[in-house]
């Protein structure tokens, strides 16, 4: 009995050794956070004098967002999601012609209107990954020239809405529980 109590109180002491005093847990979860709602808004991508020449594409960042920018033959501009499905590589890097930009990688090609598949994975090694996965097309964005700057219409809230789903704690990757870092 001597001895269950003499390491029940050597437990105790350990333990209120290592700690600094009342722990406090935090009670909430991704799951009890308000909802972040879209926000609509004109943000700069790139500089007009950026602009890809017709029949290409270029990269930018819309309010967190990576962006392809497409120049068709007659000079029309559209905006992308520049993550192409199904390994997300670049879209960027693609070709231009006929309404259409293709993955330079598994030959995908995206309708520049509205994002939608036209001709999933074609090529030899795209019809190997590509019978992997469903066909998924690219988001769409509105555009805009205002001033020296290409404008794309983007949900400036997207990148905070999606990381707020993380959980957020103790051991999180990004630092302390109250965001700050060791």
């Amino acid at each position: 009995m001597q001895l269950s109590i003499f390491a029940l109180l050597s437990l105790f002491a350990s333990v209120s050794a290592f700690t600094a005093g009342p722990v406090a847990f935090r009670q909430t979860t991704s799951l009890q956070a308000k909802t972040i709602k879209p926000k609509l808004q004109y943000v700069p991508c790139i500089p007009l004098k950026d602009l890809p020449k017709p029949g290409s594409a270029t990269s930018g960042v819309a309010g967190g967002l990576a962006i392809c920018i497409a120049v068709d033959k007659d000079g029309g501009v559209y905006a992308l999601g520049d993550k192409c499905p199904p390994v997300n590589q670049p879209l960027s890097f693609g070709r231009v012609a006929n309404g259409c930009i293709e993955d330079p990688v598994l030959g995908t090609k995206f309708n520049l209107k509205q994002g939608t598949v036209t001709d999933w994975c074609p090529t030899g090694i795209g019809k190997l990954l590509g019978g992997l996965f469903d066909p998924t097309g690219v988001p769409t964005y509105p555009v805009k020239k205002q001033g020296s700057n290409l404008m794309v219409q983007v949900d400036v809230n997207a990148k905070f809405a999606f990381e707020a789903q993380y959980w957020s704690g103790a051991l999180d990757a990004q630092g302390k529980a109250n965001g700050k870092y060791y």
